[in-house]
């Protein structure tokens, strides 16, 4: 099959959708199909990748790491992509991504799908300010039950998705197809020495670990509220805090305000092909208490490389995890969630057992069975459709249109 995906976001810029997609276009690939990518092209760190187009694209106000495609600079690819003809076309986010995507699919005669990636009502309140927050999540909702409509399928990354886009009313049929992992990343040697002696931690320090985006919504500063009651009992242990994000001024001034500034190291972004896999390796436990995870890739990942995990279970994160399979799950609650990763700290051989199960546990995950599944979902979807005449391969480009007016208040993309 050839498969054309559009995204509002893609690499350099690191969040949960663009490993998605990476993660199941190499699969797919391996499986033998075809998959182009449309994507914004970004001022800096831009990699060239074969079947990438990058359409020229604006800055996102408040938001240096986004960008926003030109809508009508991708309908411009209109009579190129007809030459190509596609089978289906697959979006990954709601924004210019979902308008172009599905005027592409109509005007290709092709089946459209998306993968709801983000819990948007959940999301818009830390973003968009002087709006009631109800009103925000009704507009999150009735927005997703109106795009829906326009797409023969959907894909949610977990089972908790799926029952909110059902609860929203979405009557659009949703298949639960997880993203997976490169195993054989995670399997490569890293240097934990090298990392420890990298960013000047102590080699008796204990540390804990969490990697992702600084978003209000990913709860860390509830992690940075758990630091007095376990150092108490473990005084040598610090906050290890991977990542870029909006919320970072505001955490490093709540690691202040507690007194824990000295316990909380920022990194910033790691490089995920070597820094990223030692600073897994070097954690003696990996915290993530996030309440809008769809699924929680970071917690796979640290599975994979034999981190014992304690987290919280809410939304995709409750498909991710199970109780002793590498990690223990604690509630939201600063008590709790301070004894079992004390807990951890202080018993070497749960700790040793949970990594050994974690590793294990993982294998389950590989992004190849998570491929077949996504494959078999676009063979289904094609059957229905049947052969489609391609009738624009000659359209002109000048054809295209005018671009919709864009419903979401925000165009940034989460994890």
């Amino acid at each position: 099959m050839k498969i054309l995906m559009l995204s509002d976001v893609y690499f350099p810029r690191i969040n949960g959708v663009a490993t998605s997609i990476a993660s199941f276009r190499d699969a797919l690939e391996r499986l033998g199909h075809s998959v182009t990518l449309i994507c914004p092209d970004y001022p800096v760190g831009q990699v060239d990748e074969p079947n990438v187009l990058r359409v020229s694209s604006r800055g996102v106000a408040n938001s240096p790491e986004d960008r926003m495609m030109r809508y009508r600079e991708v309908m411009a690819l209109l009579p190129s992509l007809a030459v190509e003809r596609f089978d289906l076309v697959h979006i990954h986010t709601p924004f210019v991504a979902h308008y172009a995507g599905t005027a592409l699919a109509k005007r290709l005669g092709l089946p459209a799908l998306a993968t709801y990636h983000t819990l948007f009502e959940e999301y818009l309140p830390h973003y968009v300010r002087g709006v009631p927050s109800g009103w925000l999540r009704f507009i999150a909702r009735r927005l997703s039950v109106r795009q829906c409509r326009r797409l023969k399928a959907l894909v949610a990354p977990s089972h908790a998705m799926r029952e909110t886009l059902e609860r929203y009313g979405v009557k659009t049929r949703v298949t639960v197809i997880p993203t997976g992992l490169a195993l054989e990343r995670f399997s490569q040697p890293a240097d934990e020495e090298d990392f420890r002696a990298r960013y000047e931690l102590p080699d008796n320090a204990r540390l804990l670990l969490f990697v992702g985006r600084l978003a209000f919504e990913k709860n860390i500063a509830f992690l940075i509220d758990l630091l007095p009651r376990i150092l108490a009992e473990h005084p040598d242990t610090r906050l290890i805090i991977t990542g870029e994000g909006p919320a970072r001024v505001e955490l490093t001034r709540r690691a202040r305000q507690i007194g824990m500034e000295y316990a909380v190291r920022f990194l910033g972004y790691l490089d995920r092909h070597g820094q990223l896999q030692a600073a897994y390796r070097a954690a003696d436990v990996f915290v993530f208490a996030s309440r809008t995870e769809t699924q929680g890739l970071v917690l796979l990942e640290a599975l994979a490389l034999g981190t014992p995990v304690v987290s919280t279970a809410m939304m995709g994160t409750r498909d991710v995890l199970i109780e002793g399979e590498g990690c223990l799950i604690a509630n939201e609650e600063l008590d709790d969630f301070a004894a079992k990763v004390s807990r951890l700290l202080g018993d070497e051989t749960l700790r040793s057992e949970l990594a050994r199960r974690a590793k294990h546990y993982a294998t389950g995950w590989h992004e190849d069975a998570k491929g077949i599944e996504l494959a078999a979902l676009y063979a289904r979807l094609c059957a229905k459709q049947g052969p489609q005449p391609n009738a624009v391969a000659e359209l002109p480009a000048a054809s295209v249109g005018a671009p919709p007016p864009l419903a979401p208040l925000t165009s940034r993309v989460e994890d």
